[in-house]
């Protein structure tokens, strides 16, 4: 009798160490996301790596990568840059409250977009229970690829072909009309349906952007531009696996 107490006292005591045992430092977890919008939509993949900062590991912050699938029909374009073009302040971050310099925007309207993007991010996540996640997230840098065909270039009320249309290639985030290529946000929230699914409700922020070959905006100094860019606001609903608890 007195050996069978003493084991069952060894496994309470490991059962309780077990219970008290602290949560990973890390989380670690894998999401797809679909949007849609006004005549366009989008699909993502994510990996994201995480660290839980602060003495309740309610901060999150990390990196991961992200591809990200957008299209659309017959989609309007707009002067992507240069930025002392296109607003009155070219201040790093700033600059999205500078204002715009409409006269400087010229419209390639492309009829089928389609881009392909794979790009770093950076991730930022605060727990508010053991429940309810919310976060941002925005890719970093990274490359495009994507449908090429031809566009209608609108410059100063007159219009004309664009044979050659393109995805720009190398993506930068570099704050506003700084930004270069096609890059992708994120504000959500996500309920956790158990320690290792969620639920995911998102606001989506993303650029896309497109080249001329052929035809090129002329401003008043001469100088030209060949880059356009769409903005997108959309909303979507996503599903996330989390490898750590």
């Amino acid at each position: 009798m007195k050996w069978i107490m003493s084991f069952l006292a060894f496994i309470h005591s490991v059962s309780g160490s077990a219970q008290t045992e602290p949560r990973s430092r890390v989380n670690q977890y894998v999401d797809i996301t679909a949007t849609v919008g006004s005549s366009q939509a989008s699909a993502a993949a994510s990996y994201v790596y995480n660290w839980k900062i602060g003495k309740k590991q309610r901060i999150e912050i990390g990196l991961g990568a992200r591809s990200t699938t957008y299209f659309g029909t017959k989609k309007d374009f707009l002067t992507a840059g240069p930025a002392n073009k296109t607003r009155t302040s070219t201040t790093p971050f700033l600059i999205f409250f500078a204002g715009q310099e409409e006269q400087n925007f010229d419209t390639l309207t492309v009829q089928r977009p389609l881009t392909n993007s794979l790009n770093l991010a950076v991730n930022l996540g605060y727990n508010f229970s053991r429940k309810w996640y919310g976060g941002f997230n925005i890719d970093l840098i990274g490359f495009t690829v994507g449908r090429k065909g031809s566009g209608i270039l609108t410059s100063n009320g007159t219009t004309t072909i664009e044979p050659n249309t393109k995805p720009t290639g190398f993506n930068v985030l570099l704050t506003g009309d700084h930004d270069r290529g096609t890059l992708n946000s994120e504000f959500f929230v996500k309920y956790k349906l158990n320690d290792h699914w969620a639920l995911k409700a998102v606001y989506q922020f993303i650029f896309v952007e497109y080249k001329t070959e052929n035809r090129k905006q002329t401003f008043s100094d001469g100088s030209t531009n060949d880059r356009f860019r769409n903005k997108a606001n959309n909303f979507g609903l996503g599903i996330a696996y989390h490898f750590t608890k």
